[in-house]
């Protein structure tokens, strides 16, 4: 599959990928600070933002859309940054093709199959809204606020609106193979071999995504791992404390370049 990217600065390639619901903008803030001296991608995970919709959708798939672009893109490497459902498709490639992943960095999310109730109200709201027709965002928060309470969640799914050609807004999200493919295979923990190269996991204190029965885990999959916790986030930490978040990222990219 051909993902929509976009492509800033050079240097060293980075791979960016956003969480389950979200799109390239996502980690917008951390692709303008690493483009100073990297090249940067950002991609559009398939069934997301503007790459392309496809009924099947698994981790093996999604890793292999990422290597898709690096070939088309005739990158011998990468690094590769992943948040939420990015991270286990960063952790997915590093783990078919370790060759190609020269660093990676996991933000809040194991290499652990999660009970699918994690996301539940989410998945609800946003096919309550795909099924109706709206004509402003205030509507469609009004009817993700029956689901949701948290306004910055309403918001980060907010940003998948998009008005239609008949004034009307519609969904970016490919909700009918998000909702198939959520219960199983998005929830599923990446397999493969070992991955040892240098490795990055953040953790949003008050998060469940990293968990301390989850680091045996994480250590047999990737030895050479560091686990950064940031103090007074959840999980969308790279939007709640992004200077303390972009400064973790940076300083381990350097200090393993």
């Amino acid at each position: 599959m051909k993902l929509n990217y976009t492509d800033q600065g050079s240097g060293s390639a980075v791979i960016l990928m956003h969480g389950m619901f979200g799109s390239l903008s996502n980690l917008g803030n951390l692709a303008k600070v690493l483009a100073k001296s990297n090249r940067v991608l950002s991609v559009d995970l398939r069934n997301h933002g503007d790459s392309p919709h496809e009924e099947e959708m698994d981790l093996g798939l999604m890793a292999a859309d990422v290597v898709e672009l690096m070939n088309d893109l005739n990158l011998p490497s990468a690094i590769l940054i992943g948040h939420s459902l990015g991270g286990k498709i960063a952790m997915q490639v590093a783990l078919n093709s370790p060759q190609l992943v020269s660093q990676l960095v996991v933000a809040d999310i194991s290499p652990v199959n999660y009970p699918q109730t994690n996301n539940a109200p989410v998945l609800d709201a946003l096919n309550a809204l795909a099924e109706l027709q709206v004509t402003s965002r205030r509507e469609a928060d009004e009817l993700l606020a029956e689901y949701v309470a948290d306004p910055m969640t309403r918001a980060f799914l907010l940003k998948n609106l998009a008005r239609k050609a008949d004034g009307e807004f519609g969904l970016k999200l490919n909700m009918e193979s998000i909702s198939k493919n959520y219960g199983t295979s998005l929830v599923a923990a990446p397999t493969g071999a070992v991955f040892d190269g240098p490795t990055l996991f953040l953790k949003g204190e008050t998060s469940a995504y990293i968990q301390e029965k989850h680091q045996p885990g994480i250590k047999a999959f990737f030895p050479n791992f560091q686990l950064e916790v940031i103090s007074g986030v959840g999980h969308w930490l790279h939007a709640e404390k992004p200077d303390v978040f972009n400064n973790l990222v940076t300083g381990f990219l350097d200090a393993n370049s």
